[in-house]
């Protein structure tokens, strides 16, 4: 195959400063704080790898490291089949180019034009094109098809799906397409690589797997999502390590639960089959969710130089930000939370799904409704809304929200910056910076976002319980913890229950 990239080109740009060498050191090591970071093509075998993957390190002539495992491909190199590219949580990188490229990763040129993702984050095509071109090399058409192929091989090793079911859910127009472009690039026909103790599966269920940088506090988060719950919709069981919950998705309905595979650094997804054509979008979402494209050591190392902060991360090494899987269902609960506490706002916030939600039948019996879609709620009355046990003003808030989110409201451009968005979210009556803040932060996954007038984070501050932190001297304090503050954040609140 022809190569279409440099080695020069292929070397990763999030770390400028590395060498090769650097590169080989972090292969040799396994290290994996460099896993998705960058990927290593091997010469001698026209293999590419993970810088965890298991097999013994090759020689340093026989290396070339790339950026992205588009990258590798394009310059002809196969995926791994033991430590399998596929599995590598994404590089998070707060640029232009790395957002789009979420985006195609999650499907956004399934079906669509360049020319639309462009409109839809705020370019055209030729400046979408030059973007990715500068920071990978690639364009957007070649990172899409990468995906699609990555995908569709994860499916075939992890599921019992069909090769149809498959080509269709990865994005491919045609099993015909899917099966000549797999060939041709990986030099193996599909149904090569499928386990026979996958095809010979007799659970419907979908079940796929996500990598995680380690360490990864799982237990911690699940308690912190527990409180937060809202009943009907969501269900965290702590005995069993397992977050459940209805999903809607692409027009498709069904739902998901969450366990942990401390051993394998992973997280285990068992899916509804009736969400097997929205996989690419859904796991996106999950990903998000649960934060696993963080960088643990690479966050801890700039926050531990504040030694309240040092003493949480040791307690609680590898703290995640909770994402959530609908920002408008995140966005409703935060309006529901203002000035009440936290089990006060789950109680009510289950009054709405009660009333508003729609059934749906899962294997368990807490997860029983659908949280009500903005239309939905758009479509209320004030007083039926109120009508939960909420003041009439915030019920007016909670009606604007679900109309500003139909008109598109809370998607915005991928070149927004933080502080453009919390002024757009507080544009909206009744939206002050602590919500505005906690959507971004949580929602709209702003590793920044920060909101400082938290009366948790500031009790966290205090040194001394009859002296309050300020708001300001908390913002203060704050502009060391950046670019990382929603992560100091939860080190905060955390450091008040431990």
């Amino acid at each position: 195959m022809t190569k279409h990239c440099s080695d020069l080109t292929a070397v990763s740009t999030i770390a400028e400063a590395m060498t090769s060498q650097d590169y080989y050191r972090a292969l040799a090591a396994k290290d994996a704080r460099f896993d998705g970071v960058f990927f290593a093509g091997i010469k001698s075998t026209g293999i590419y790898c993970r810088p965890i993957c298991r097999v013994k390190t090759p020689r340093q002539a026989s290396c070339v490291f790339f950026s992205s495992q588009a990258a590798a491909e394009a310059a002809g190199f196969r995926p791994c089949l033991r430590c399998r590219p596929e599995l590598a949580p994404y590089d998070l990188q707060q640029n232009l180019a790395h957002a789009i490229w979420h985006k195609i990763a999650a499907g956004a040129l399934n079906g669509h034009s360049v020319e639309t993702l462009a409109k839809h984050v705020g370019l055209s095509s030729r400046q979408l094109r030059r973007v990715m071109l500068n920071e990978f090399g690639l364009s957007p058409i070649e990172m899409a098809q990468t995906q699609r192929l990555l995908f569709a091989k994860k499916l075939i090793q992890e599921t019992a799906l069909s090769m149809t079911d498959i080509a269709f859910s990865a994005g491919f127009g045609s099993v015909r397409r899917f099966n000549a472009l797999f060939e041709e690039r990986y030099q193996l026909k599909p149904a090569s690589i499928r386990r026979a103790a996958i095809s010979n599966e007799a659970n419907a269920n979908i079940q796929l797997r996500l990598a995680y940088r380690p360490p990864y506090a799982w237990e911690t988060l699940l308690a912190y999502l527990r409180g937060r719950a809202m009943k009907g919709v969501e269900s965290v069981d702590l005995q069993q390590g397992c977050y459940r919950r209805s999903i809607r998705v692409g027009g498709k309905q069904g739902w998901i639960a969450v366990s942990h595979l401390e051993q394998k650094q992973q997280l285990l997804l068992e899916i509804a089959p009736s969400l097997a054509a929205v996989l690419l979008p859904l796991l996106a979402t999950i990903r998000q969710q649960f934060d696993v494209e963080a960088n643990p050591l690479v966050i801890a190392a700039h926050l531990q130089s504040d030694p309240l902060l040092a003493k949480q991360i040791e307690q609680t090494p590898g703290l995640r930000v909770p994402g959530c899987f609908s920002s408008f269902e995140l966005a409703i609960r935060a309006i529901l939370g203002q000035q009440v506490s936290v089990a006060g706002a789950t109680t009510v916030a289950g009054r709405l799904v009660e009333q508003f939600g729609e059934p749906i039948e899962t294997p368990w019996a807490t997860v029983t409704h659908h949280f009500p879609t903005a239309a939905q709620i758009a479509s209320l009355e004030i007083n039926q809304i109120a009508g939960i046990g909420i003041p009439t003003k915030r019920a007016e808030t909670i009606s604007a929200f679900a109309k500003f989110a139909l008109d598109g409201g809370l998607q915005s451009s991928v070149n927004i910056s933080l502080e453009q968005q919390v002024q757009k979210l507080k544009t909206l009556p009744g939206i002050g910076e602590w919500t505005a803040q906690y959507i971004a932060m949580r929602g709209l996954r702003y590793p920044n976002a920060f909101p400082a007038g938290d009366l948790g984070l500031r009790k966290a501050v205090s040194e001394s319980a009859g002296m309050l932190c300020s708001e300001k001297a908390l913002l203060e304090r704050a502009q060391a913890w950046s670019p990382w503050r929603s992560y100091a954040a939860l080190l905060l609140w955390q450091s008040l229950s431990s």
